[in-house]
């Protein structure tokens, strides 16, 4: 029981982390205007993990795997309309692009793997 409460507990700091790595990533990417290898490097393992170590039974697996495909889809969709606009001086679309593009290189993996291993729960029953 202890170790599923443990695993559970890194599957929420790898996705909160994330997520603050890819704000922060989205403000310095629409400042300095190239991706930085690194940071999407970061993200694309912190998505793995969160992948491999959220817990998977029938429920949960639905609710993550609706939940981040929602989050995928809004986050592509929501690139192409929010990258033009404008406030004042600042490029607050560049930089709420720039963030959904972080969380996509980091959703998209874990969404992957999530499936993958919900496919495999559902072929050993």
């Amino acid at each position: 029981m202890a170790l599923k409460a443990r695993e559970n507990l890194f599957s929420a700091w790898a996705l909160l982390v994330g997520v603050v790595i890819a704000l922060i990533g989205g403000i310095l990417l629409s400042f300095g205007g190239q991706a930085n290898p690194f940071i999407l490097g970061v993200l694309l393992v912190l998505g793995l993990l969160l992948g491999f170590f959220v817990e998977i039974n029938q429920h949960e697996a639905s609710t993550f795997m609706l939940a981040s495909l929602s989050l995928v889809i809004v986050s592509f969709a929501g690139q192409q309309g929010i990258a033009n606009i404008q406030f004042g001086e600042i490029a607050l679309g560049n930089i709420i692009a720039s963030t959904l593009s972080g969380l996509l290189v980091m959703l998209v993996p874990a969404t992957i793997v999530v499936a993958i291993r919900s496919i495999f729960l559902i072929a050993r029953r």
